[in-house]
């Protein structure tokens, strides 16, 4: 007869005894301030407020890709910067802006890049390789966006003359400035003072040059042009903060972050009517449009407005191609 079973016959192991995890957190008001000017491979280098140089990495809390160069974080353990130390990297404070890139070709995936920038200096060579409003639109639309001032550097200025290509971004109010090897940097570093600047721009421009020029050392690696497709390679690697020397007496003299050769800015985060309203030499005109006007139609009067003019039409080009980009 087969055996009957009950409850009383079931064998409950007991549960693993465990630890409860407390729910109180570390405060860390004894954190101190920081400014990221490198982060490589989770090693990430500040500078504190008294300008000691330490390296840090990310409490797990924080995530992957949570810490950009430009952030202002809180470091608890080891901040003196000797040889072998190491904080912690606890809390990322608010950031005022960031900028981000595209690093796939279909413009889904963005990544932030810098953060809490007061300025965007547009690096455009006259010639070697050719200037391209592509970028320099994208930029200003982003820029105006984040609000970040921008400023239009030129290089490479005895190359070529460049003014015909300044024109459509004089009428924006946006400062230009133009410059040439062994050139005269004190315009540039008048704007640089105590501020916090991002040099961004296409490979072999003259990035790192200008960025070697400014600090009076070669810090950064430069390279050549390539004959057959007129594009620069790519010297620098990723994003890192440069303290400028003391300019005028100035003690701090500002910041530079000098980034790898940007493909494109992302976009996706950017409303359309803020793309469209960077154009500001468009608003008369885009005000005359219908109401549900895609301005990429036929009857859009922005092909009036354009005409036969070369500028013009190029002006309309671009702002099109922003409006129609995925990225």
């Amino acid at each position: 007869m087969a055996r009957k079973y009950d409850e009383s016959d079931a064998k409950v192991r007991p549960a693993r005894s465990t630890r409860p995890r407390s729910k109180d957190r570390p405060s860390h008001k004894d954190a101190i301030r920081g400014f990221v000017i490198q982060v490589d491979r989770g090693r990430t280098s500040c500078v504190t407020e008294a300008g000691v140089l330490v390296s840090a990495m990310k409490a797990r809390e924080l995530g992957k890709n949570s810490v950009v160069v430009g952030d202002q974080v809180a470091l608890v353990g080891d901040t003196s910067g000797s040889e072998g130390s190491l904080s912690r990297i606890v809390s990322v404070y608010e950031r005022k802006n960031s900028l981000t890139r595209t690093v796939d070709d279909a413009g889904a995936l963005e990544r932030m890049i810098v953060a809490n920038v007061d300025q965007m200096v547009i690096v455009i060579a006259a010639a070697n390789p050719e200037p391209r409003s592509g970028l320099v639109d994208r930029c200003l639309v982003v820029a105006f966006d984040q609000g970040i001032e921008p400023i239009i550097l030129i290089t490479k200025g005895d190359l070529a003359d460049a003014n015909d290509f300044l024109k459509p971004y004089l009428n924006l109010g946006v400062k230009t400035l133009q410059t040439s090897r062994g050139g005269d940097l004190i315009p540039i570093k008048e704007l640089l003072r105590n501020k916090t600047s991002v040099l961004i721009g296409h490979s072999g421009v003259g990035k790192s040059t200008l960025v070697n020029a400014l600090l009076d050392t070669d810090v950064r690696a430069v390279g050549d042009v390539n004959d057959v497709t007129g594009r620069g390679r790519h010297t620098s690697s990723s994003a890192v903060a440069l303290k400028l020397p003391d300019f005028k007496n100035q003690v701090n003299s500002g910041w530079i972050i000098d980034t790898p050769g940007v493909r494109s800015f992302g976009l996706r985060h950017v409303d359309r009517d803020r793309v469209i309203g960077s154009f500001s030499d468009f608003a008369d005109v885009i005000n005359k449009c219908a109401k549900n006007c895609s301005h990429d139609e036929v009857g859009c009067e922005l092909d009036l407005w354009a005409g036969s003019e070369t500028a013009r039409k190029e002006r309309v080009k671009s702002l099109r191609g922003l409006l129609n980009s995925d990225e």
